[in-house]
């Protein structure tokens, strides 16, 4: 059977383990070539082939529920549930989506794109399950990074403590989420990996037992006993961690030995209650310079399969918003030792590798963990440390109780950095970084900035860490910046709450945030070519506004528009509108952003244009705002 033949995982069924290894070599060779050509998460996947491959073959898809956490190993699964002739066009505008989506497979139990969220998906599956009297596996495969997820390990308490609902939790263990793990359950994971394989007293065992003379049913409870001693023995030390909070523990298994994988699926799916199945995979498994570079193949952009490299960009690009954050702020710290980064095991995401590497004693990695993260940057405020808590916009939603319980409330100088910040592209819906500025805007003693270029985001820095009267937020997107001229050193910090005029013009006034400055630089030359003139402001911040600069320019230019990276409900075009209001100021405002849509996987460019956030978009609605209407004819 080839791979484009399987459109339903079922037809893994009664397959030989050579046909089955046959199939996992298909399903590496369009994984990496697809990657190859377009980019995408690639060891995760590759990872995690055999393991798949094994479990589906003892489950029955048409009822059994799979849950995948976060999704970055989800290809093989894919590609075995009806997407391989579309899978060329993976992370690509309409094409597959980069994640797991309810919408896109039937196959797709549970939608993720965020870690740590597997278990208690599948726990509640399992318990509308057994609510509704119904008979069907539900398994969670879970990675051992996202298992320093707090959310994970509520899940596994609460499971621990149901001994009669059915679940099986996989936990893919390949010692990596991104980077290598950090913290005390992956060296847990560690010693269970080093030790020998559990071995259980079989239900066969017992039988033969009873059949001795003179020994029959009557040694059962003795034999029970016995069993679960000698089970205890078996269990690595660690292990039995699992075993205490209420978990049947199987493993470590060998997560590319097919036939081990199949035999232990299907002896776990027969034990009752929670059931926890350990098994070491190696991530990037069957492409020897993934294996050799599991943090820098976990995801590639478009790269060449024989060497490995990327493939050369057309010309030279200006170094993106995380380097230059990353160099910057190593600069800072070289003359600061309260300084902290950190990073919520996104240290090459956020350019905090460049810290690590520096000056690692001024730098953490908590882990999967933003809501540690939060609250340990408020206790290191506390005692007078500088800590800069560098986490994606998107990322940063999981800790929103933290931030206002830890930090807002007690006014303490965390300095948030929110890397990803607006439309991300190929990761889709869980990773745009839309919502920052409403969502923090709105919370008391909290101060929002965002630069409008690279340079910009130095002198922020400074900015961020000199404040010290309470949290700072700064939001700065994905990708490369535009190519201002850097500085090494001397960095001024900026006025809390000062914007700054770019442009004068007696017609209109646009007041940009972050990136959509440039973009408000662009609409005003489009408009002057019509006569318009405008003036541009670059905010720089969302809170507090400038109110001294932004009123008497709305109050004399009598028409305002509004530009920013995120949704428009709650945003900064809100925050402009409100301020007018409260002041008595009654002009006409267009407020230019995110509508109030999901935004899907595609190219940022692609989305800018779905959403009518290209320069030319946004200088034609202008232009039809404020032309004048026709005069009705008298009737």
């Amino acid at each position: 059977m080839h791979l484009s033949e399987v459109t339903h995982p079922n037809q893994l069924h009664g397959l030989s383990i050579h046909q089955l290894q046959q199939i996992a070599r298909q399903i590496r060779e369009r994984h990496l070539q697809t990657v190859a050509a377009s980019g995408g998460h690639l060891g995760p996947g590759l990872g995690v082939v055999e393991l798949t491959l094994a479990l589906y073959q003892t489950l029955d898809l048409d009822h059994d529920k799979v849950i995948w956490d976060v999704g970055h190993q989800a290809y093989p699964h894919k590609l075995i549930t009806g997407r391989y002739n579309n899978f060329h066009t993976l992370r690509q505008k309409n094409g597959i989506a980069g994640y797991l989506k309810r919408c896109e497979s039937r196959f797709d139990h549970f939608g993720a794109g965020h870690a740590s969220t597997s278990i208690s998906a599948a726990l509640g599956m399992a318990l509308a399950r057994d609510m509704k009297g119904e008979k069907y596996k539900v398994v969670a495969i879970i990675g051992d990074g996202a298992l320093t997820g707090g959310m994970a390990l509520e899940a596994i308490n609460h499971a621990g403590h149901l001994p009669n609902t059915n679940l099986l939790v996989v936990l893919n263990d390949n010692e990596m989420s991104i980077s290598p793990n950090v913290g005390a359950i992956p060296r847990y994971l560690n010693k269970m990996r080093l030790s020998p394989p559990m071995q259980f007293i079989t239900d066969r065992l017992e039988e033969e037992f009873k059949h001795l003379p003179f020994v029959g049913e009557a040694l059962s409870p003795e034999l029970s006993r016995v069993k679960e001693g000698m089970k205890r023995l078996a269990v690595p030390k660690v292990g039995a961690v699992f075993e205490e909070l209420g978990f049947t523990y199987v493993g470590p298994v060998d997560g590319h030995n097919l036939e081990e994988l199949i035999a232990t699926f299907t002896q776990a799916h027969k034990i009752p209650g929670p059931v926890l199945v350990h098994v070491a995979t190696t991530k990037g498994k069957g492409y020897a310079i993934a294996e050799q570079d599991q943090v820098g193949y976990h995801a590639q952009n478009p790269f060449d399969l024989a060497t490995g490299k990327a493939k050369p960009s057309s010309k030279p690009k200006p170094p993106s918003y995380s380097k230059v954050f990353g160099e910057t702020l190593t600069k800072i710290a070289e003359n600061n030792p309260k300084v902290v980064g950190i990073t919520a095991a996104m240290a090459t995401g956020t350019g905090l590798d460049i810290l690590q590497k520096r000056l690692p004693n001024q730098y953490i990695d908590v882990g999967i963990a933003e809501q540690h993260a939060v609250t340990l940057a408020a206790g290191l405020a506390c005692e007078g440390m500088r800590p800069v808590a560098a986490i994606y916009s998107t990322f940063l939603q999981r800790a929103f109780d933290q931030i206002i319980h830890d930090v807002c409330i007690q006014k303490l100088p965390v300095f948030f950095c929110l890397d990803r910040a607006g439309i991300v592209g190929a990761d889709g819906p869980t990773h745009q970084g839309l919502y920052d500025i409403a969502y923090l805007r709105c919370i008391p003693n909290m101060v929002l900035m965002a630069p409008k270029d690279e340079a910009e985001l130095q002198r922020m820095l400074v900015t961020g860490i000199e404040y010290t009267d309470g949290p700072i937020a700064m939001r700065y997107p994905r990708g490369n910046g535009v190519g201002v001229p850097l500085m090494e050193e001397g960095w001024e910090p900026l006025p809390i709450g000062k914007g700054e005029i770019l442009r004068h013009g007696d017609d209109l006034l646009i007041l940009g945030y972050g990136t959509m400055v440039q973009t408000a630089m662009q609409v005003a030359e489009i408009l002057s070519e019509h006569g318009i003139q405008t003036t541009v402001v670059n905010a720089r911040f969302a809170k507090p506004l400038d109110e001294a600069l932004i009123h008497p320019l709305a109050q004399q230019i009598g028409r305002v528009v509004t530009l920013e990276e995120g949704c428009v409900m709650g945003g900064f075009g809100s925050a402009i509108a409100e301020s007018l209001l409260d002041a008595g100021i009654n002009v006409p405002i267009t407020r230019i952003g995110v509508p109030d849509i999901l935004v899907d996987h595609a190219k940022p460019e692609e989305s800018f244009a779905d959403l009518g956030l290209t320069a030319p978009q946004v200088a034609e609605r202008i232009l039809q705002a404020i032309a004048p209407q026709p005069t009705p004819l008298a009737s």
